[in-house]
């Protein structure tokens, strides 16, 4: 893959992981957008991806936002987005009232 292709694949998986995040969890802060451009590493957006999509709550997926590079096993029950929906908790964290 030239260098400009994989640019344009990083730019991509960015913007996937912002629409995947604001569809989950709603507007989101421009830190946090801030901190998805900051990041130039293939694997570890491809990773967020993942997170994004099974992470019961947004503070999960911030926490793992802030581990950086590296490979993660995405696993257990702090993964498992249907625990918060059988919880009666939201997607916030919160649990409903």
């Amino acid at each position: 893959m030239f260098q400009y292709e994989q640019e344009a694949a990083i730019e991509q998986d960015r913007e996937d992981l912002i629409g995947l995040l604001k569809l989950r969890f709603g507007t989101l802060e421009p830190q946090v957008i801030e901190a998805i451009y900051q990041l130039d590493d293939y694997e570890t957006i491809e990773r967020l991806i993942l997170v994004g999509a099974n992470a019961p709550d947004f503070k999960t997926f911030l926490e793992e936002l802030e581990e950086g590079k590296g490979t993660f096993r995405i696993v257990g029950e702090r993964f498992n987005p249907l625990e918060s929906i059988a919880g009666n908790g939201d997607t916030d964290g919160t649990k409903q009232k």
